[in-house]
C-alpha cells in the first residue's frame, strides 16, 4: 500500500511546501484538496497551461504522484445536481491532464436521508463515470453522508451501470456515524474500494475530538490488516481537517507522525 496526505492538513502552505514535505517525509502521493487561498483544484495555479508542465515534470523527477484530486460536489442534494455534475467535468478534465487516476465525489454531505435524493445522485454518477471513461479518470464516491451506511453504498455501486465506477472509502465515517464494524464494512464495500481516506478520533465528554493516528479508537490496524486480506494495494491517506479545524495540531506535526505511525501499522 502507498501513503499520501491530504492537503486539507496544510491549508496555508504553497505547492512548493506541500511537495517538499512530501519528498522529505517519504510520501508517495499527495491528495490535492486546495492550495493555500485556492480550494478549487481546476483553478490552481501549478495546474493552469502555463505551469502545468513543470510541475508534472518536478512530480516525476521525485518520485511523488497527485494521488487524487478530491471535490466537494454533492450529486445527491436536491437541487443541486446541475452544479455538482459541472464540478466534477472540470475536475475530471483537470485530472485527466495531470494524469491522475481519480477524482472524489459525494452523494450529500448530510447524513439525513430524507436530505439525499439517492435515485438522482445515481443518475449524475453514471453519466460521470462514463464522462470519466473517455478521459482515464474514475469517479470514486465517498462513504460519507448517506454512504456511510455500508449498506446503501454497496446497492448505489450494485446499480450504476458504468464499470468506470469505485469507493472512497473513508474508514472513519461508517464506523463513527453509522456504528459499523469495519469487517461489516468491507463484506458490503470490499470489492469497489479503490482509495482509502485515515483519520483517528475519540469521543470526549459526548464530543467528538480528532487525534494524532493511534490517539483515539478508530480500528485503524483492523482496517488496514483486513485490506492486506483483499489484496488492496491503492493509497491509505491522511484526511486531516485543518482547513476546517484550525485548532487541531500543525502539519509539521501531523504529517511526520502519521508517517511513522501508518509504517507501524503495515
Amino acid at each position: 500500500m502507498k501513503i499520501a496526505f491530504s492537503t486539507l492538513a496544510c491549508p496555508k502552505w504553497s505547492f512548493n511546501e506541500i511537495f517538499s514535505a512530501a519528498k522529505d517525509l517519504g510520501y508517495n502521493g499527495i491528495e490535492i484538496r486546495g492550495v493555500g487561498n485556492e480550494i478549487y483544484a481546476p483553478k490552481i495555479k501549478e495546474f493552469d497551461k502555463e505551469h502545468i508542465n513543470d510541475t508534472l515534470n518536478k512530480l516525476e523527477k521525485a518520485g511523488i504522484e497527485i494521488s487524487i484530486l478530491s471535490s466537494a460536489a454533492e450529486l445527491a442534494k436536491p437541487g443541486n445536481s446541475e452544479n455538482a455534475e459541472k464540478e466534477v467535468k472540470e475536475y475530471i478534465d483537470t485530472a485527466s491532464k495531470l494524469g491522475v487516476p481519480y477524482v472524489r465525489v459525494l452523494c450529500t454531505q448530510s447524513i439525513d436521508k430524507e436530505d439525499c435524493d439517492i435515485a438522482k445522485g445515481l443518475e449524475v454518477y453514471n453519466c460521470l463515470c462514463e464522462y470519466g471513461k473517455k478521459k482515464k479518470v474514475t469517479p470514486l464516491i465517498e462513504t460519507n453522508g448517506a454512504l456511510c451506511d455500508s449498506f446503501v453504498a454497496k446497492s448505489f455501486m450494485e446499480n450504476c451501470k458504468s464499470k468506470n465506477k469505485g469507493i472512497l472509502w473513508d474508514v472513519h465515517h461508517p464506523f463513527r456515524f453509522n456504528n459499523e464494524t469495519i469487517s461489516f464494512t468491507l463484506d458490503n464495500i470490499g470489492e469497489y474500494v479503490k482509495y482509502v481516506h485515515i483519520k483517528d478520533s475519540v469521543y470526549k465528554n459526548e464530543k467528538l475530538v480528532y487525534t494524532l493516528l493511534g490517539k483515539g479508537d478508530v480500528p485503524l490496524k483492523e482496517a488496514i490488516k483486513d485490506l492486506s486480506n483483499l489484496k488492496y494495494k491503492g493509497y491509505l491517506s491522511l484526511e486531516w481537517l485543518k482547513r476546517w479545524l484550525n485548532d487541531l495540531e500543525e502539519p509539521g506535526i501531523v504529517l511526520s507522525h502519521f508517517q511513522n505511525e501508518i509504517k507501524n501499522l503495515l
